[in-house]
C-alpha cells in the first residue's frame, strides 16, 4: 500500500477577508522554540501593509455602525470557533513558545475566554466611558465614546496567542478596525487565528494580519497617514525596532500611540486602558424645557 504524503499548509497573509500571498513573493523560515523547522511564512512588504490599511479603512465604518449587541455576538462567535480548533492552537503555542502541553492548554483557554470577556464589553463601553455631564443651564450635556478608526498593532513578540488576542480584541470591540503585524518569530498562532476570524462572521477588513520582519514593516505602518492610532507593544523584543522613531513617525498625523512601560504587560490580566485609548469622546449639547 502506498504511503500517503501529508498535505503541507501554505501560510499566507490575511487582508480584506482574503488570504493573499505576499506581494513581494518572499517567505521566511519559522522555527520552534527548540530550533526545529515549522513552516515558511509570508514575508510581508510595504505594499501589503498599504493594502491592509486600505481594507481596514473600507471596513471600519460598517463595523462601527453595527449595533453593540451584534459586535458582541461576532466576538463570541470567534471564541466558539477557537474552541473547535483548540487542539491545533495548543500544538502551535507549545511549539512556538517552547512550553509544555498543559501550559499551552492554559494559554489557549485563557485566549478563548478573553474573547468572551470582550464580547461582553461591547454594549457596556458607552456606559463606562460616557457620561451625563452636570451643567448650569436649560440643556443636557452628554459625552459618548466613539471608535478612533483604523488602528495599527505591533503584536507582542513572545506571547503569540494570548498577548495577540489581548491587544486585538479590545480594539475591535470598540468598533475600530486594525492592521496587525504578528510576532516575527512566532506567527503561526496568529495565522490560524486569522482563519478563525474568516469563518466567524467578522467582516472582511476589520482585522488584517501581516507576517514578516517587524523592523521592516513597522515604520510603514507607523507613518501611514490613513492610520489613526498605533499600539507599539510588540516593539519590545523585536530585533532592530526603534519604538521612539515609530512614535515620531506616528506624530506626523497625530496618531494616538500606546507604548506600554513594561516590555510586555501581564497578559493574565485584562487592560481597560486599551479600550479607552482607542476611543474618542463626542460631546453633545441638547436643549431641554424649563
Amino acid at each position: 500500500m502506498a504511503t500517503r504524503l501529508e498535505v503541507k499548509k501554505t501560510y499566507k497573509l490575511y487582508v480584506g477577508g482574503k488570504f493573499p500571498r505576499s506581494e513581494s513573493g518572499r517567505t521566511y523560515e519559522v522555527t520552534s522554540a527548540r530550533g526545529a523547522f515549522l513552516a515558511n511564512a509570508a514575508w510581508g512588504s510595504r505594499k501589503d501593509v498599504r493594502d491592509a490599511v486600505t481594507a481596514a479603512r473600507s471596513a471600519q465604518p460598517g463595523w462601527a455602525g453595527a449595533t453593540a449587541y451584534n459586535r458582541g455576538q461576532v466576538l463570541y462567535r470567534v471564541a466558539e470557533i477557537m474552541e473547535g480548533r483548540r487542539e491545533q492552537f495548543v500544538a502551535e503555542v507549545a511549539a512556538s513558545e517552547g512550553v509544555t502541553k498543559p501550559r499551552a492548554t492554559t494559554i489557549v483557554d485563557a485566549a478563548i475566554d478573553r474573547w468572551v470577556w470582550w464580547a461582553g464589553w461591547t454594549d457596556k463601553i458607552a456606559q463606562v466611558l460616557g457620561n451625563l455631564n452636570p451643567v448650569a443651564g436649560p440643556y443636557f450635556n452628554v459625552s459618548a465614546p466613539e471608535p478612533t478608526g483604523v488602528i495599527g498593532i505591533v503584536a507582542p513578540q513572545r506571547s503569540s496567542l494570548l498577548g495577540l488576542v489581548s491587544v486585538v480584541a479590545p480594539v475591535i470591540a470598540a468598533g475600530n478596525s486594525c492592521v496587525v503585524l504578528t510576532s516575527e518569530q512566532r506567527p503561526l498562532p496568529a495565522i490560524t487565528l486569522s482563519e478563525v476570524l474568516a469563518t466567524s462572521d467578522v467582516p472582511g477588513g476589520v482585522v488584517n494580519v501581516v507576517t514578516g520582519p517587524t523592523a521592516e514593516l513597522a515604520p510603514w505602518l507607523a507613518a501611514h497617514r490613513d492610520v489613526d492610532g498605533i499600539d507599539l507593544t510588540g516593539c519590545a523584543g523585536a530585533d532592530g525596532v526603534d519604538a521612539t522613531a515609530l512614535e515620531v513617525a506616528a506624530a506626523d498625523n497625530l496618531k494616538r500611540v500606546l507604548r506600554p512601560a513594561a516590555d510586555e504587560p501581564d497578559w493574565g490580566t485584562t487592560d481597560l486602558e486599551r479600550l479607552r485609548i482607542f476611543t474618542e469622546t463626542k460631546t453633545v449639547w441638547h436643549p431641554k424645557g424649563l
